[in-house]
């Protein structure tokens, strides 16, 4: 009868703490979770688990600064593949990153999880404003 108790007071705590997320808490959530997931089906092999990269073959996703400098093309990036050198953290990298096969709402997805993992904090990245940046890819 006491574990009972304690169990429903537990999941009434859960219950509370989840209805007491913002729409936008619970949006994050969603897209920074649904990321994660992309990220590792997609990414973590070349730009390991950390973000970390590797050497200098492959370019870290832990410089804030180029990921807001770059924001607006960070879609392209994953729509498409880069080709040629980049600077990220003061290091070149030269080389290709292949397109990835992904949907806006993936791209918006694994951008949210990238820009708010690896000691990056920049917010949703929502499908909107994905499908607008993939509108300007050169």
């Amino acid at each position: 009868m006491r574990s009972r108790f304690i169990i429903s007071i537990g999941l009434l705590l859960v219950v509370l703490a989840v209805a007491c997320q913002s729409d936008e808490q619970v949006e994050f959530n969603r897209y920074y979770s649904g990321g994660s997931l992309i990220y590792q089906a997609h990414c973590e092999n070349c730009h390991g688990e950390k973000g970390e990269g590797l050497q200098a073959l492959i370019p870290p996703l832990t410089d804030s600064v180029y990921l807001k400098n770059n924001k607006t093309s960070l879609a392209c990036f994953l729509k498409n593949g880069i080709k040629g050198k980049i600077t990220i953290n003061g290091h070149p990298f030269e080389g290709e990153m292949p397109a990835a096969d992904l949907t806006p709402l993936e791209i918006a997805k694994v951008l949210t999880y990238v820009t708010n993992s690896f000691g990056n904090k920049a917010g949703v990245v929502n499908v909107q404003l994905v499908e607008a940046d993939l509108g300007k890819c050169r």
